[in-house]
């Protein structure tokens, strides 16, 4: 009896511990709900509304009621037009696009003769996913309104698919997956580092020096983005030598866009150890951010499929731009020039949560 009675106090006692807990009590019926809510309505296997552009080079009736039909289906979203094939090369390679339409000049008699294929898709195959979309385009009819129905007609729909025409799953997986290991390492370095220092009674210690908050994020960010490049260089070298990933544009690009993306994962495990006053705290708010950035930045479902909402949570997160330009330097042979709207957002945001990272921990000091 005395042994239950023990137990129940304990038991008392880590429940009044619990209660007044408020970020942990929070977490433990707010994280479930919310990420239940959240990834239920934005997980959609069902792709729509890709993102592409048309050449339309013809300029007939037909080709116009082809282009009305295309964007009726909703699989696709024509947010740009263009002239040549080239053009629409650019935007695939810059990643603004997800398919090219491609209808040429003599687009009626290849409808008529039967013998070529009357517009091209040029996709990019860089993710399986979306090369599948693309081929359910194939069975779009295409014929001038007095021509009879052929049950057996060749289809005049032909997929091109780019930078990884094998559908080789490792090709698409590997740099994305590159992002969420640096992610989920970089960030929980740095968010147990200010709680540690209170944990271990060194905080005392530092408010009793003359470094500045400034001074004292920067210096616990700095060791660890030489750690974040080395874990790169781990990864690159494992993806080419185990799964044959090609690297077909600069390392050095690659490098550039991986330190940005290292710094802004450091910055923002700086920001939630100021705001969480133990380690596990700081594990579990890094937790609740692993999972968007896991299912909402690109990396396992195409990020143009997604619902708005689902795509403006995405666009916060740091991990939706680097698998941008990991995917556009490696695999599309993209200048980090031509993607460089992800590569400022990186600095960017690395500056902001930095500074108020820096705010948080000055306030802790008065």
């Amino acid at each position: 009896m005395k042994s239950l009675s023990r137990l129940g106090a304990i038991i008392k006692k880590e429940v009044l511990q619990l209660s007044r807990d408020r970020l942990t009590f929070g977490m433990v019926f707010g994280l479930p709900i919310i990420q239940i809510l959240l990834f239920g309505y934005a997980i959609n296997t069902d792709v729509r509304h890709l993102k592409a552009a048309i050449a339309n080079q013809a300029g007939t009736h037909l080709s116009q009621q082809f282009e009305s039909e295309l964007r009726a289906s909703q699989v696709v979203h024509i947010v740009e037009t263009a002239d040549t094939p080239e053009e629409l090369e650019g935007l695939l390679r810059r990643g603004k696009i997800s398919l090219g339409i491609l209808i040429p000049s003599d687009f009626d008699r290849r409808v008529a003769d039967d013998n070529r294929a009357a517009v091209q898709i040029l996709v990019d195959g860089s993710d399986p996913t979306i090369l599948g979309v693309a081929n359910q385009l194939r069975n779009m009819p295409i014929r001038f309104d007095s021509a009879p129905v052929q049950a057996h007609k060749q289809e005049l729909i032909e997929i091109r698919p780019y930078y990884n025409p094998e559908r080789r799953t490792p090709v698409n997986i590997v740099p994305g997956l590159m992002g969420v290991i640096l992610m989920m390492t970089m960030m929980l370095f740095t968010a147990v580092a200010i709680v540690r220092e209170r944990e271990r009674g060194n905080l005392e210690l530092l408010i009793n020096t003359p470094v500045s908050s400034a001074e004292l994020m920067i210096g616990k960010v700095t060791p660890y983005i030489a750690i974040g490049l080395f874990q790169l260089a781990i990864i690159l070298g494992v993806g080419q030598l185990l799964f044959d990933v090609p690297i077909r544009g600069s390392v050095v690009d690659l490098y550039i866009a991986g330190s940005a993306f290292i710094a802004a994962n450091l910055a923002l495990g700086l920001l939630i150890s100021t705001a969480t006053h133990t380690q596990f705290q700081a594990m579990q708010l890094t937790v609740f951010i692993l999972m968007p950035s896991i299912l909402l930045s690109g990396f396992m479902f195409p990020f143009d499929g997604m619902p708005e909402v689902a795509q403006y949570i995405g666009e916060v997160l740091p991990t939706t731009h680097f698998i941008r330009l990991s995917r556009g330097i490696m695999l599309r042979e993209a200048p980090i020039g031509e993607l460089g709207p992800d590569l400022f957002y990186l600095i960017g945001f690395t500056v902001v949560t930095m500074t108020v990272a820096a705010m948080r921990f000055s306030k802790r000091l008065d």
